[in-house]
């Protein structure tokens, strides 16, 4: 049986969204779990009662657990390393976020490869929006939208505030015949939305071979794939044509990267929602995004997750 070492890393709440991708860049081969004491206690109060059990008093709220998995294979020391000293340079820029050491554990395949599930359950986003684990069963009602996925190595549920602003304001942007398209898809879910609300044609774009493959399955599953093209690439680049709507749930260094190439894939009048921003990184994306001719026109939040909705300024 194949043997992989678990990788453990608590981190401070603003934290864990950089945390996570760099784990996820250094080849974590089933994603990244996130433990976020926070949205747990959300999900747990927004279900019955006895389907959960309440946290324990002494559980620090402040303290987000970033777990991922590596084989035990001839590269491991390589990506270890390459963890360590992208963390360091991080934290030489924003500040010591780590709480306490990295922790290391070796586990067999089946130790857990379904544990993540515990923590995805049928959530409502929205007015109309509902998500739903594949393996749960759920009745909807008259106007629900129900997006019926299995993450499985990508990133994506629905349940992160990153997640949600961006599926609000697709509720208000995308109408039919809007085009989208949509920057890191991870599982497809901002491009299912998209669809599901009639969009009449979606592009999904990810870096990462897992979360394409992941995106294309649900997509497919969901009866979707006539209306979403799914590709792997870089941010935008070799991306033919131009959208109504662009929206990116990433981190915002990279939501800085990406900005330059905005104001020419937008059509006249389009609209791009970016998302995946800690508060504290607002300002140097709004003024980044001023720079390539981007205006911000709505500020949107969820505790200290930021999403900013532009449109060209001229």
């Amino acid at each position: 049986m194949e043997q992989w070492l678990e990788v453990s890393i608590k981190v401070k709440h603003e934290a864990e969204e950089v945390t996570a991708e760099i784990l996820r860049e250094a080849g974590a081969r089933n994603g990244v779990a996130i433990e976020d004491p926070v949205l747990y206690e959300t999900v747990r109060k927004s279900l019955p009662f006895e389907l959960c059990d309440p946290l324990p008093e002494e559980t620090d709220l402040s303290v987000v657990t970033v777990t991922a998995y590596y084989p035990e294979d001839e590269e491991l020391q390589k990506r270890l390393q390459r963890i360590e000293a992208e963390l360091t340079a991080v934290e030489k820029r924003i500040g010591r976020f780590r709480i306490g050491p990295t922790l290391f554990r070796k586990v067999s395949e089946t130790d857990w490869s379904d544990e993540w599930k515990q923590y995805f359950h049928v959530t409502r986003v929205g007015k109309h929006i509902v998500v739903k684990p594949s393996w749960e069963s759920y009745e909807p009602e008259a106007e629900d939208i129900v997006l019926e996925l299995d993450p499985g190595m990508a990133f994506g549920t629905g349940t992160h505030p990153t997640t949600v602003l961006v599926l609000e304001a697709l509720e208000k942007m995308v109408h039919r015949d809007t085009t989208v398209f949509d920057v890191g898809t991870g599982s497809g879910i901002l491009a299912m939305t998209a669809a599901r609300l009639g969009a009449k044609s979606i592009k999904a774009v990810d870096i990462d071979g897992v979360a394409v493959r992941t995106a294309m399955e649900n997509i497919a599953k969901a009866g979707l794939a006539d209306r979403i093209e799914v590709k792997q690439g870089d941010l935008l680049h070799g991306t033919e044509g131009k959208a109504d709507v662009i929206v990116a749930n990433i981190l915002a260094d990279i939501i800085i990267l990406l900005l330059p190439d905005i104001p020419g894939k937008l059509k006249e009048g389009g609209l791009f929602f970016a998302s995946g921003i800690i508060e504290d990184y607002q300002q140097a994306v709004t003024e980044a995004a001023e720079k390539v001719g981007l205006r911000v026109k709505e500020v949107t939040r969820i505790k200290d997750w930021v999403g900013l909705l532009m449109e060209k300024a001229y």
